[in-house]
């Protein structure tokens, strides 16, 4: 359903609700407003996209997946400050599955735009995971240096810190390999 389709019906439901309270019945009209919220939550934020990070919480790829192949053409379905966040959402879900694949989503996700701190971060810090798996030590150390600058809230600081332990690890097993 496109946002001007959502639009009017949610301004219908929001005139409905109005009528409803000018008529006396409040009960219903209470009822009203929280529909009409909920109509309104749909036009800026996609319910399928809505549902697939609620199944990816629940670390259920497969659903979450399914969810999001709903959206057909995220161009004109997704407002435009959501185009990042479907792409990093697509990106988690390949993350899982081939973490070599995930790159270039998480890539587009950043190009695109992600509004939250944290979901840069955690962005940043996938692309982390995919150049150190490269062997790209460099990329991988500035990627980690980034997502830490923007985890603002510490909601990563912990994988940071093991990423950061496994990199030592990766150290020692080529000086060990060097010699």
């Amino acid at each position: 359903m496109s946002n001007i389709v959502r639009i009017i019906l949610s301004s219908l439901l929001l005139v409905g609700t109005v009528v409803l309270f000018w008529f006396g019945h409040w009960g219903w009209g209470i009822l009203g407003i929280l529909v009409t919220i909920l109509a309104w939550v749909t036009v800026f934020f996609n319910e399928n996209m809505l549902i697939a990070q609620w199944y990816l919480r629940k670390q259920d790829m497969a659903k979450a997946e399914k969810w999001l192949k709903n959206i057909k053409s995220y161009e004109k379905q997704l407002i435009s400050a959501q185009h990042g966040y479907y792409h990093l959402l697509l990106g988690l879900i390949e993350s899982q599955r081939a973490p070599m694949q995930s790159e270039k989503f998480f890539k587009r996700a950043l190009s695109l735009g992600l509004h939250m701190d944290h979901n840069v971060a955690l962005a940043k810090l996938s692309l982390a995971g995919v150049a150190m798996a490269k062997r790209n030590k460099r990329e991988a150390e500035k990627l980690l240096q980034e997502a830490k600058r923007a985890d603002k809230n510490k909601l990563l600081a912990d994988q940071i810190k093991m990423m950061k332990d496994q990199m030592g690890l990766m150290d020692k097993q080529q000086f060990r390999y060097s010699r």
